[in-house]
């Protein structure tokens, strides 16, 4: 990238915001800052809010030299203008939730580092030590922001209590850090100082937060509001910031319910070839008891995640997709426990010495797994999903800057392509079994039923006339998790987790239905544009090129594709 203009000032703002953020600066994969941790007080967000007005300020100056520039202006000024206006809003400081925030942030860093060698864990143990400091700093940020008006809800402080509680080691688990730690006995070359060291600040980051978990329930809980709702405002800048776009959210609501009701029919055609009459609740009985979906053991269940997922990134290659040799390496793992229910993926580094990774996070004594439900879910986590489309995006150093590969990824836009990523599979003929086409609907269908249940619940709508579930009360957490128990067949504990995950994270949870809703939209519509010159493997390949943004930038570009 020729270092001059728009693509300068984007670079020079990752390098940057690395620098002031040094947790991200790990997840996203850029070397240097792994023997730090990120400030979170409210001085070091103000501090990282000030680097964005700059670099904000100076990106809407530029003129764009060419088309790369103009694209790359488009995807930094509405990103980074949304970051800013998340903090001038109070809600960066006041970010508490089951699944993203500082306190997982600070936990889930140290499962990217690298532990080959004795070196790693000399940084290892130097990140460590700064653990009860970046702790206090989330407190302080977390006290500042209730002073200011912006409490806390009582479900989410309760809920990452427990968390804190589980990673101090307070259950009957050993502590995360220690867990963590006790691989570096296995390294060559450790000396007995070293060890000695990491255990010292193991201890004392579980100790940290086991104190944050005193502090949530004695000093924050007091603070905390029972509402759980966040309201109309709030949520439009939640959902701008996971879409990147402006939506009718009641269009959105109203949308969500027809989608929901197209997919239960196609769900109950499957039921009905699984056993005639069946209803879905029979059906994914008759899946869960068929002994050629089960797996036993966690150890079979990671076994079998890599396999399924070297499968589809080996047959995928060439045939339907362009994929590069450091792609070819994707790593399933057990995530440690503690956080919540489900899969998830983290990226590359940005020279791929890290790979991609797929972890699994399940309750640690859940012993059996129903395959049926979660092919899809490899699918959708590694390729032809996340790790396709992230990995594809850093990349693309020759055409994108470091922000477009590194930083402007969105939820609406990963998530809407895994949810189309994993629709595509079944057309590319690799869900012909029926159950596993089954498994696939029923992600279908719980995240339609997510786009419903995540916006019925924050702005308190109504349920209309014909959905046969309590037609006319305004949504509350009690009837989303009953939607959610007896209108799809997700596992029970995972729905559990769910519904305070949606509570906590206000606008993600629609991402991914919104999201792949505009993926078939731009296919289609490259399809009537190019008519019988239009190629599917083209079009996926030149838009996984684009890189991260908004899905309103990215709608704009898809359509100016020939």
């Amino acid at each position: 990238m020729a270092p001059e203009g728009i693509h300068r000032i984007c670079d020079q703002y990752v390098g940057d915001y690395a620098a002031a953020n040094p947790v991200a600066a790990t997840e996203i994969g850029i070397a240097g800052h792994d023997d730090q941790l990120t400030d979170y007080s409210p001085e070091g967000h103000a501090a990282r809010a000030a680097l964005a007005r700059r670099a904000l300020a100076d990106v809407e100056r530029a003129e764009p030299a060419d088309a790369s520039e103009r694209a790359a202006k488009a995807v930094f000024t509405e990103r980074v203008g949304v970051d800013v206006d998340l903090h001038d809003a109070g809600l960066d400081m006041a970010n508490l939730n089951i699944i993203a925030s500082p306190v997982h942030e600070l936990r889930m860093v140290f499962d990217l580092m690298p532990t080959a060698q004795p070196a790693d864990w000399e940084t290892i143990a130097t990140r460590l030590a700064a653990v009860p400091e970046a702790m206090d700093g989330a407190r302080a940020s977390l006290l500042a922001a209730a002073n200011a008006g912006h409490q806390p809800a009582l479900r989410q402080v309760a809920r990452v209590a427990e968390q804190c509680d589980t990673w101090a080691g307070l259950h009957r688990d050993p502590g995360y850090f220690s867990t963590r730690i006790a691989h570096a006995r296995q390294v060559p070359g450790m000396s007995d100082a070293l060890l000695t060291d990491l255990a010292h600040r193991a201890h004392a980051a579980e100790e940290a937060y086991a104190e944050f978990a005193g502090f949530l329930r004695a000093e924050l809980a007091p603070e905390a509001t029972s509402t759980d709702a966040v309201g109309a405002d709030t949520y439009r800048l939640w959902s701008r910031y996971f879409l990147g776009a402006e939506v009718d959210l009641r269009e959105a609501y109203d949308w969500g319910w027809e989608e929901f009701t197209r997919i239960e029919r196609e769900m109950r055609e499957v039921a009905d070839r699984i056993e005639p009459g069946a209803t879905l609740a029979r059906a994914a009985e008759l899946l869960d008891a068929n002994s050629r979906y089960q797996i036993t053991g966690q150890d079979a269940y990671q076994e079998w995640m890599q396999r399924l997922s070297d499968d589809a990134l080996n047959s995928l290659r060439g045939k339907h997709f362009d994929i590069p040799d450091e792609l070819m390496r994707l790593e399933c793992l057990i995530a440690p426990p503690g956080g919540g229910i489900g899969a998830y993926y983290s990226g590359p580094s940005e020279d791929f010495s890290r790979p991609g990774r797929m972890w699994w996070s399940v309750p640690s004594d859940k012993d059996t797994f129903s395959t049926w439900r979660e092919v899809t879910t490899v699918y959708h986590e590694g390729a032809p999903g996340h790790h396709l489309q992230i990995a594809t995006s850093v990349h693309q150093a020759a055409t994108l800057n470091r922000f477009q590969r590194l930083m402007a990824l969105t939820s609406g836009l990963a998530e809407g392509w895994a949810l189309y990523a994993e629709r595509l599979m079944d057309d590319l003929g690799y869900l012909a079994d029926d159950g596993d086409r089954f498994g696939m609907l029923d992600g279908q269908l719980f995240r339609a039923a997510r786009v419903i249940v995540d916006i019925g619940m924050h702005l308190e709508l109504p349920i209309p006339a014909g959905t046969g579930f309590h037609e006319g009360a305004r949504w509350t957490p009690e009837l989303g998790l009953e939607f959610m128990l007896t209108r799809t067949v997700a596992d029970p504990d995972h729905v559990r987790d769910e519904i305070d995950r949606y509570l906590g994270w206000p606008g993600q949870a629609p991402s991914y239905k919104l999201g792949e809703r505009l993926w078939h939209a731009a296919r289609d519509d490259a399809r009537a544009r190019q008519g019988a010159d239009f190629d599917l493997k083209d079009f996926h390949t030149r838009a996984l090129r684009l890189g991260g943004m908004g899905l309103d930038t990215l709608r704009q570009q898809l359509a100016e594709l020939p």
